[in-house]
């Protein structure tokens, strides 16, 4: 009994270090999208990631069929809103000071992106997973989307001291 416990260890470790070996790339890169890291300095994603993939890896025997990676990345999204959740109180307030891609959306406008056009989870999937209506999460990913294309404008700069100096001669 011990020896075949002890072989379906081994077992259940391979298969996992196989799965980390092919996943782990693309569920990093999520997770630093995510994030809004620069991709070389992302201690957030990373650690969303290593917590991900440590859920994953305790109920690796009851996944029984279902896709490990769909798995990890639904863990990854749920880590990510519930820690933004409680570090700002909603998902839905402030922008990061970060230097990712999608750093100027919402936490909640990149987590439906991220998911959506990154991933390519279905609307349907996307708003069960967030417990958003479908409609919800279509307009919040048009929203961010239009956003990422059409960045708004810095105000312009105003040189206050030249005008005074200008009044002043």
């Amino acid at each position: 009994m011990r020896h075949r416990q002890v072989v379906q260890g081994t077992r259940r470790t391979r298969e996992f270090e196989a799965f980390v070996a092919g996943a782990s790339g693309r569920l990093l890169h999520t997770a630093t999208l995510l994030t809004a890291e620069a991709p070389d300095d992302n201690p957030r994603a990373r650690r969303l990631l290593t917590l991900a993939l440590a859920h994953t890896y305790a109920c690796w025997d009851r996944l029984r069929g279902e896709d490990p990676y769909d798995r990890t990345r639904q863990d990854l999204a749920l880590r990510y809103a519930h820690g933004t959740w409680r570090r700002h109180g909603l998902l839905l307030r402030g922008r990061t000071h970060s230097a990712g891609p999608l750093a100027g959306l919402a936490p909640q406008e990149r987590l439906i992106v991220v998911l959506r056009l990154y991933e390519g989870v279905a609307e349907e999937q996307a708003a069960a997973l967030l417990g958003l209506p479908t409609e919800r999460v279509g307009t919040i990913c048009d929203r961010a989307t239009a956003t990422l294309l059409h960045p708004p404008r810095e105000a312009a700069p105003t040189v206050v001291g030249a005008k005074a100096k200008v009044a002043a001669s």
